[in-house]
């Protein structure tokens, strides 16, 4: 049987930016976090390299936020990336304090004006500022404030539970637009339970499971932003997907990343023969933007028709190796390849959602009582192309801002109220699930090859055709059978994968991770792709 939950805070998404709200509010509120499998399942538990913060005497506010409007391609939004660097070192320092155990540096001393923690240089940053813990930054992040989340009597972690749809006041027949909370699977018992809220965060990640490729977990389904664009909001910048351009290439390796701080530490990029050839393409080489790395290696793949190409950290000491990046020696090491002495195979594969739910600096979508946070969001931090750890950041930066702006609004939000139940009346049990297999591998493989690292106008064209009959099928799949958590990530990857689409049709220019044949020249003025909702389709 279904049941009734009410919250005062309903935060969907239990990685970095949902954990991070979670504890930064007041314990005497009622919090509830969502995880659609098991807590550790989202991006943040898989991240590698670390988190940009100014925390070197010998760097600037300024010289950070410099490096990431480079990176994003003349689209960043100033403001909103100067409040996130001018946030960093408070962000880091709460983790500090919270005991998240990043690496130290044995040869810094407060006293002679050195970091205590040991800081690695990244991709496109122009000085030392990614603090780490070893090549397992968010592993230790995410255990610490797991950790202190279970201390916390207020917060009532709920694993598999998937969230299905918003509810809003507009959605009931009501005076308003508010968001009211969610209607949420919860899979142990197969029904539809329904959370209200005073407030609804959304936390929940990007959609790089809409490529074939990906770095990320299997949950990254975009459920946010397509929850978010079914209640009235609007969504930005979608056409600049992230990949990453390492990778590990192996049949058993399962969307292995190879850390950025590899190159950060000097390691190359070369071909089969053993030629390095990034510096054909950036005078930058191996620590040229991700954009430009990842287009020069699907260039090399294609002109040699190659499956891969290798990242080579073997001619730097093998203790070195071990000590900076021992979960990428002992992964690799358990598919035969030493680091130490061999060069790692590598591809590029989809990594970060650089748009997203559009919100304010403290996360405000256009519903009022919802936020988004995270990669589920659109700042305007990450421009045309996203900078290498600036994502953590945005989470605990957001996270804390949008929790200062909650415990604001509260003496004015009523409580919560009974909402009513989920419908279930009109829809019988499945025995066609092949057919969202089947749906889930045709978006996959058409959004790869058609919405990848290089596009033209006749691929996004068929990509559109295709999405929008996928989006038919669906749509009857879903009017008829009892949802799983299957349909539901189904559902909204087809609407994420289609305003994908109309993002990248909508540019007609090359800007950052926006490639295409057609348009192969940047337009002097950088404009957001902004699509709003024609009318309210939740």
């Amino acid at each position: 049987m279904s049941r009734h939950f009410q919250h005062d805070v309903l935060v969907i998404g239990s990685g970095a930016a949902g954990l991070s709200l979670a504890l930064t509010l007041p314990s005497h509120l009622r919090i509830a976090v969502l995880s659609k499998g098991d807590l550790a399942n989202g991006s943040t538990f898989w991240a590698q390299g670390g988190v940009a913060a100014v925390l070197d005497n010998a760097d600037t506010v300024q010289s950070h936020v410099e490096d990431t409007l480079n990176a994003g391609g003349g689209l960043c939004n100033e403001a909103a990336v100067r409040f996130t660097v001018e946030h960093s070192r408070e962000a880091i320092q709460w983790l500090i304090d919270l005991g998240v155990p990043f690496t130290r540096d044995d040869h810094s001393t407060v006293e002679d004006g050195g970091f205590e923690f040991h800081l690695t240089r990244e991709g496109g940053h122009s000085h030392r500022r990614i603090i780490h813990a070893a090549d397992a930054t968010g592993a230790a992040i995410f255990r610490t404030l797991l950790a202190q989340a279970r201390t916390r009597p207020n917060i009532e972690l709920l694993e598999q539970r998937v969230a299905i749809d918003l509810i809003t006041e507009r959605r009931l027949g009501l005076e308003g637009e508010r968001c009211l909370g969610a209607y949420v699977l919860d899979r142990s018992t197969g029904e539809v339970d329904t959370h209200s809220a005073r407030f609804t965060i959304l936390a929940s990640g990007g959609a790089a499971k809409v490529y074939l490729y990906t770095s990320n977990p299997d949950g990254a389904c975009g459920d946010g932003i397509a929850m978010a664009w079914r209640s009235g909001c609007r969504v930005g910048n979608l056409e600049f997907n992230q990949f990453h351009p390492t990778c590990l290439y192996h049949p058993q390796a399962k969307s292995f990343l190879v850390t950025e701080a590899l190159r950060g530490e000097g390691a190359y990029l070369k071909l089969p023969n053993g030629d390095r050839f990034m510096e054909r393409f950036d005078p930058r080489a191996e620590l040229a933007p991700r954009d430009i790395v990842a287009r020069a290696i699907d260039h090399e793949m294609k002109r040699l028709g190659i499956d891969c190409v290798y990242l080579d950290i073997s001619h730097k000491p093998a203790d070195f190796v071990k000590t900076h990046f021992p979960t990428v020696y002992e992964r690799c090491l358990t598919f035969g390849i030493d680091i130490t002495r061999q060069a790692i195979p590598v591809v590029p594969a989809a990594h970060y959602t650089c748009g997203g739910v559009l919100v304010d600096q403290h996360g405000r979508t256009d519903v009022p009582g919802l936020y988004a946070i995270g990669e589920t969001s659109f700042t305007g931090l990450h421009g045309a192309n996203r900078m290498a750890s600036n994502s953590l950041l945005e989470c605990f930066v957001y996270a804390r801002s949008a929790a200062n702006d909650i415990m604001t609004q509260l003496p004015d939000i009523a409580q919560p109220r009974d909402l009513p139940s989920w419908d279930a009346s009109q829809v019988t049990d499945s025995d066609e699930d092949v057919i969202i297999a089947h749906n889930w591998d045709e978006l996959r493989r058409f959004m790869w090859d058609y919405v990848g690292i290089v596009r033209t106008n006749k691929r996004l064209q068929r990509a559109q055709h295709r999405v929008r009959l996928l989006l038919d099928e669906i749509d009857e799949f879903y009017s008829n059978y009892k949802v799983s958590r299957d349909l539901i990530e189904l559902r909204n990857l087809a609407q994420v994968a289609e305003l994908m689409i109309a993002c990248a049709m909508a540019r007609k220019e090359s800007r950052g991770l926006h490639y295409t044949l057609d348009y192969p020249d940047m337009l002097p003025e950088a404009l957001d792709t902004i699509l709003a909702p024609p009318t309210y389709c939740g």
